[in-house]
């Protein structure tokens, strides 16, 4: 397989169509390897249009989902960045060579092992991946500049939002099936915070987080 020529055709048809448009998002998805963070058993299909299965019920999003959340939340060098949900360590390593420092919540003890393997490989040394539930709270390092949630859940606890450094941004995929929407929250004050719903897609459930009760009485 040309990996070369499969990730070039993965930018052309089917990322940068998705109006991911930013150059040094383009650039970043040319130098960081993804088939290297994919399952063996699944390489061929690092760069289809599709979740890559990770085992444990988790999967890797699709390219065109993982690199318009990585634009729209647009991470600046200084910045420290929390995600929940390291899976393969992929989304990690993308936002890693953005940021100053990343902190990466994984609840699955071998999918965190993975992560760091992957990460250490692709010789990543200012991202970190912990064995932690992040449904459960963030880590001390807090307040973050960025929260990526890699993975969709109802509603954004406030616990996460409070969480965020004014100016700061979180984004994650929020709703059910069969329309969640790509969710980008800026803190704007102490107590204030715009919301933006740019596209829709769908994608798995983080494990844990609050599912509110459709029931209205």
């Amino acid at each position: 397989m040309n990996f070369e020529q499969a990730r070039f055709n993965m930018i052309e048809q089917q990322i940068r169509p998705w109006d991911v448009l930013d150059a040094d998002v383009l650039h970043l998805l040319s130098v960081v390897k993804r088939e290297d963070f994919v399952p063996l058993a699944h390489k061929a299909l690092a760069f289809v249009d599709m979740e890559i299965p990770l085992g444990h019920g988790q999967c890797m999003l699709a390219p065109r989902v993982e690199a318009r959340m990585l634009q729209d939340v647009a991470v600046q060098k200084h910045e420290k960045v929390l995600e929940i949900g390291a899976g393969s360590g992929y989304m990690a390593a993308l936002l890693a060579h953005r940021a100053q420092r990343v902190i990466s919540l994984e609840i699955n003890p071998e999918l965190a092992a993975m992560a760091r393997t992957n990460l250490q490989k692709a010789g990543i040394t200012n991202a970190e991946v912990r064995q932690f539930d992040g449904s459960k709270g963030t880590p001390a390092e807090g307040p973050f500049d960025v929260i990526v949630l890699s993975g969709s859940v109802a509603e954004v606890p406030p616990a996460l939002l409070a969480n965020l450094k004014v100016g700061g941004r979180l984004i994650a995929i929020v709703g059910d099936e069969p329309v969640m929407r790509a969710t980008l929250i800026t803190r704007t004050g102490e107590t204030a915070f715009k919301t933006s719903q740019p596209w829709d897609t769908v994608a798995p459930r983080l494990l844990n987080f609050p599912e509110p009760s459709p029931f209205h009485f």
